[in-house]
């Protein structure tokens, strides 16, 4: 399991290259089991609204996640508590069943990205992930990972 862990910290390392991260972290679900009631939250400081911000949400899963999808909240909250909550559907696989994701070996990797984002305050925003599906739990999701960067101009 740590060696799963050690490869996506270093996966997600060397995709960043290039540009340096305000804001980088990783959760790790247990036996890769993500319950309902679990829901990885992500503090990030923004430095300023002049430059825009890459937002990038790193999902990993078996090659044994049997859905062709997967469904998630993510709320914001804002530096002045205003709070929305949006619902984004991940595609994992393509209707022949070959996966979206990059492959490595068992493990895939699915992103939700937002590019060139400016935020309207400075300041500390919190980013809450919740699962969106149906069952209480989801099997076969390793991890996730939350990635802040300033936008390439």
């Amino acid at each position: 399991m740590k060696i799963f862990f050690f490869f996506g910290l270093i996966t997600t390392l060397l995709c960043a290259c290039g540009k340096p991260s305000v804001y980088n972290s990783s959760y790790q679900f247990a036996d890769n089991i993500w319950g309902v009631k679990v829901k990885p939250t992500f503090t990030v400081n923004i430095p300023d609204t002049i430059n825009s911000y890459d937002f990038t949400l790193t999902i990993r899963t078996t090659t044994d996640y049997k859905y062709s999808n997967l469904w998630i909240y993510l709320t914001t909250k804002t530096p002045f508590k205003k709070v929305v909550r949006e619902p984004y559907e991940i595609k994992t696989t393509y209707p022949n069943g070959t996966w979206i994701g990059n492959k490595t070996g068992t493990i895939v990797e699915h992103q939700l990205i937002f590019k060139r984002r400016k935020l309207p305050q400075a300041g500390k925003y919190t980013f809450i992930v919740e699962q969106g599906v149906v069952q209480k739990s989801l099997d076969e999701v390793m991890d996730l990972t939350f990635n802040v960067s300033k936008s390439e101009n």
